[in-house]
């Protein structure tokens, strides 16, 4: 190997390691997936202690998410295993939600938002992981305020808005209905995410082969 071969290998940065801060949250994220799910179905979802600690986990979820994707730029320990892991804990977690809930409130319209933004989401996430290595889609403002919206529809109906009673009984109604708008809201920003992603991915794979076949023909 030559000087100048060992200079340039000297000013390369070295690989963070996976054995980090963030992604030991994103595993705790993960792992915590069917803790929250057992606790938020106890009972039929009917019990308000299991809803609120399914709550309590469901919050940590978002915050060391939050946390976990802060540290990582700022200390520079982007990882692979990260740049995997972390989209899989955020839909793992979401996923469990939205089944959990569309069991416990059991009506055709909970299940089919469930249905249609679980397919939306893994679609995504499967293809960032897998196809499109080599076409990069950056992440839009309105994906952005979907997972916001997402986060606040079910954190609030994780808890048990409908099985307080006494002076919870109206707070945890009007909740509720926000908690539904945000919902709402949600199912809009998904769907057209949803649309303008694939739209995105369709136009450069297509300019890709375009450049290909030009690229052969010269």
């Amino acid at each position: 190997m030559s000087a100048d071969d060992v200079a340039a290998t000297a000013e390369q940065p070295a690989k963070p390691s996976n054995w980090n801060l963030p992604n030991a949250l994103t595993t705790l994220r993960i792992a915590s997936v069917p803790f929250y799910g057992w606790a938020l179905l106890v009972d039929g979802g009917e019990s308000t202690t299991w809803r609120t600690i399914a709550w309590v986990i469901f919050v940590a979820a978002m915050v060391t998410d939050k946390i976990d994707g802060d540290i990582a730029r700022k200390r520079n320990l982007i990882t692979n295993f990260g740049k995997i892991a972390d989209p899989i804990a955020d839909k793992a977690i979401t996923g469990m939600a939205f089944v959990g809930l569309a069991i416990i409130m059991n009506n055709w319209w909970m299940w089919s938002i469930a249905i249609i933004v679980l397919v939306r989401e893994w679609a995504v996430t499967l293809l960032r992981l897998s196809v499109l290595k080599a076409v990069v889609i950056a992440a839009a403002d309105i994906g952005k305020w979907k997972t916001m919206a997402q986060a606040m529809a079910l954190g609030f109906l994780t808890l048990p808005l409908l099985e307080v009673d006494g002076w919870l009984d109206v707070p945890g109604e009007v909740v509720y209905v926000i908690a539904l708008v945000f919902l709402a809201i949600a199912f809009v920003l998904t769907l057209v995410s949803g649309y303008q992603f694939f739209r995105d991915v369709w136009h450069q794979r297509h300019d890709i082969r375009k450049k290909v076949v030009a690229a052969d023909a010269a």
